[in-house]
């Protein structure tokens, strides 16, 4: 997924919108990335220094050019050499990241989110600026980025110094060896003199340009929506591969039943579930299923299409906060070309992705209790309509010593109870920093961050109740015979096959778990017609 791309796949800059589709296929390596040619555009870039050169020959006043950074806007820097020193001071000081270092993928992500956000034409910067971020990204090349030390406003500024200081041939950069080998740290220094590049010297305006926005977080809920639009239609897959399990009731899911109550999203999982649960040779039967004790099944099958649904309901207004803030100009000041203005304001408070981004932890971490239910369902015997124990596929004879997805299902519990724990929302601990006045700020990046840490506990989750709704299943048509699966949960029981082996003796699961995980990070399975593939 992060090799480097090929030019025939280029996505062409112009200063217009991109989505996030194309921003997660730059960030995992299937595109490259070009700058248009137009000279309009060229033309447009370069009159934002043009015109901050102007305005310091008329001893103008211009935030973060003539003056310090924050609370220090009250001191002026006068004379070229402290004007060319400001930038250099600004990401050094801001060396101070702690924490994990951000993957490659993600801070591909966060270079290309930056240079997004420059191409708009108002931040006053160069187009040899803009061309040192493709070469960047091109040549696979990406800054080591502490995830650590940003409250979201007045934007990235700490992550997004590491950026600003590999241009200028400083801190350490990830290089991939060879081709099929993993990315290493090395200095930045060391790999571009051996590309024969020069550091970067940034001009006025270009290293707050670089570094006061809300790059990093964007980056990281792009991300995560990427991943969250694929466990969404994987947790209707399992779910219905734990209903044909259990022996469930596929008329909860009927048609006409969610014209009742018409979210889209909603009314659009039931249908999945329809189309996984179809049985083409079935006859028509009454809404209780054959042999089926209970008239209702229990909430985590019967309302599944609810829970999931809150999920496919908010993808859209996610998606239309996610990608404005992937496409502004959201630096400080800016520069107005035409008006000959320099526009002082707070574009880099990233309170729109701070809300995308506690809104998805939450849905996302129902998703882990939904399947967490299922799972506890699968392994009762109980509830479990006559499977094994545990779903144990021991014969008889070594039942005993056997015990299936016991330990499974506790592992399933834990990491849910964790996920849901972190679904805390960020956006509301705001602190007063930088001497009162960064006094209100988003915390959109630590939103981001604990976004992708719930996804991965309920990717384990999901991969956990997969699992064993696969084996349930199967165990299932022991039962009823071959014919009973459904098409297309047969069709995808048959792929998942090709990396899992079935759970007889009691084995270690721990690298069939990462493997699946590992699976679904890829988006490996074409789920349906109707994927929400990012």
């Amino acid at each position: 997924m992060s090799q480097p791309a090929t030019s025939s796949s280029a996505l062409i800059l112009d200063g217009s919108d991109i989505t996030l589709e194309q921003l997660i296929d730059v960030a995992e390596g299937r595109r490259e990335v070009r700058l248009t040619s137009d000279a309009a555009f060229r033309a447009r870039i370069e009159a934002g220094p043009a015109l901050l050169e102007r305005l310091l020959e008329e001893e103008g006043v211009v935030y973060g050019v003539t003056t310090g950074y924050g609370d220090s806007v009250t001191r002026a820097v006068q004379g070229a050499e402290d004007l060319e020193a400001l930038p250099r001071h600004l990401y050094t000081f801001h060396g101070c990241g702690m924490g994990a270092d951000l993957d490659v993928v993600s801070s591909r992500a966060v270079v290309m989110v930056r240079l997004v956000s420059l191409c708009r034409g108002v931040s006053g910067v160069s187009m040899a600026l803009l061309e040192r971020l493709v070469w960047l990204l091109n040549h696979d090349i990406l800054p080591r980025i502490p995830e650590e030390g940003s409250v979201g406003a007045s934007g990235d500024l700490t992550p997004l110094s590491y950026v600003a200081a590999v241009l200028c041939g400083e801190r350490e950069v990830w290089v991939r060896p060879g081709a099929g080998q993993p990315h290493a740290l090395r200095p930045t220094a060391e790999v571009f003199a051996a590309h024969g590049l020069t550091p970067y010297v940034l001009r006025p305006k270009e290293g707050l340009a670089l570094m006061n926005g809300t790059a990093v977080m964007t980056a990281l809920a792009a991300l995560a929506y990427g991943r969250t639009c694929y466990l969404s239609r994987l947790s209707a897959r399992i779910t219905a591969l734990s209903v044909q399990a259990l022996e469930g009731n596929p008329y909860h899911f009927d048609a006409d039943l969610f014209a009742a109550k018409p979210h889209p999203g909603q009314a659009r999982v039931a249908q999945w579930l329809r189309d996984d649960l179809a049985h083409p040779a079935a006859p028509e039967v009454d809404a209780t299923p054959i042999n089926s004790p209970r008239l209702q099944d229990r909430y985590s099958t019967r309302c599944a299409p609810h829970v999931i649904g809150v999920v496919e309901d908010s993808l859209s207004w996610w998606r239309s906060f996610l990608e404005t803030e992937l496409n502004s100009a959201n630096d400080n000041p800016l520069i107005d070309v035409e008006a000959g203005k320099i526009l002082h304001g707070g574009h880099f408070y990233g309170g729109h992705v701070a809300m995308v981004m506690d809104s998805l932890k939450t849905a996302v971490a129902n998703l882990a209790d939904l399947l967490d239910r299922q799972l506890a369902l699968l392994v009762d015997s109980r509830y479990n309509r006559g499977l094994p124990s545990n779903l144990s596929g021991a014969t008889p004879e070594r039942a005993p010593l056997n015990h299936g997805y016991k330990a499974v299902q506790i592992g399933a519990s834990a990491w849910t109870a964790e996920a849901l724990k972190l679904t805390m929302p960020a956006s509301v601990f705001s602190r007063s920093t930088e001497c009162h006045n960064q006094d209100k700020v988003s915390m959109g990046t630590i939103a981001a961050r604990d976004a992708l840490r719930v996804l991965t506990l309920v990717e384990q989750v999901a991969a956990a109740t997969l699992h064993a709704a696969v084996q349930g299943s199967e165990q299932r048509a022991d039962i009823t015979g071959q014919a009973a699966t459904p098409p297309r949960l047969a069709a995808f029981t048959r792929e998942l096959r090709e990396d899992i082996a079935p759970l007889e003796e009691d084995r270690g699961l721990e690298a069939d778990l990462r493997l699946l995980c590992a699976r679904i990070r890829e988006r490996h399975w074409a789920l349906s017609a109707g994927e929400a593939n990012a």
